[in-house]
């Protein structure tokens, strides 16, 4: 068994072309998991990433600030304690609002591919 606190893991930039700006960290919570990734990516004001999919589910937990997740046909505002299924191969981008920071835990599995469909 493995306990994490999330204050104690260590927070890096996250630069990638996916982005829309540079202010994106991330905190990589369990990087021994052999099913699973799970991190925390913490995006300053106004900064999203990119329309995209992935090959398997994605889950997001949103632990900080004020949200958008999106699809080609909806966008949803989201906030702490809001929990997001995404399913494998939806079109969508995650980010956060021009006036507040954005903070998720993202849980897929292992051997998910990223897609990016938005230059």
């Amino acid at each position: 068994m493995d306990v994490v606190s999330i204050h104690k893991v260590a927070t890096e930039p996250l630069e990638m072309d996916i982005f829309t700006g540079k202010d994106v960290t991330i905190q990589e919570i369990l990087p021994d998991s052999e099913e699973f990734t799970i991190n925390i990516v913490n995006f300053g004001k106004g900064i999203r990433n990119k329309l995209h999919t992935h090959t398997t589910e994605q889950i997001l937990i949103v632990t900080a600030g004020t949200g958008i997740v999106a699809t080609e046909t909806q966008q949803r505002l989201v906030t702490v304690g809001d929990i997001v299924r995404i399913p494998a191969g939806q079109k969508h981008w995650h980010g956060a609002t021009e006036k507040s920071e954005f903070s998720h835990v993202y849980v897929m599995a292992r051997d998910s591919e990223l897609v990016q469909v938005e230059d």
